[in-house]
């Protein structure tokens, strides 16, 4: 099970996240050319490794196991799958 990026991340767009993960699944990272484009980060769930480094290193507590994800941030959900999608 993947984690998630949710609603807090929103406006934020904190790369903290992104240099502790060990196996480089959260995008779009700062030297994407879609990083200004996007609204929040996103974590690509066939990569992650549930590892939860990004969990406690978000400064905005927008990162959850996708079972722990507020049900109002549900639809967040879907806006991952989307994003790797493209």
């Amino acid at each position: 099970m993947a984690h998630i990026i949710a609603q807090p991340c929103i406006g934020t767009k904190d790369t903290a996240c992104v240099t502790v993960c060990p196996v480089d699944c959260i995008h779009p990272t700062k030297d994407e050319s879609n990083f200004d484009d996007e609204e929040q980060l996103f974590i690509d769930p066939e990569n992650c490794i549930d590892c939860g480094l990004c969990v406690d290193e978000c400064p905005v507590q927008a990162i959850f196991p996708q079972e722990d994800l507020p049900p109002e941030w549900s639809d967040f959900i879907q806006r991952n799958d989307q994003y790797y999608k493209k």
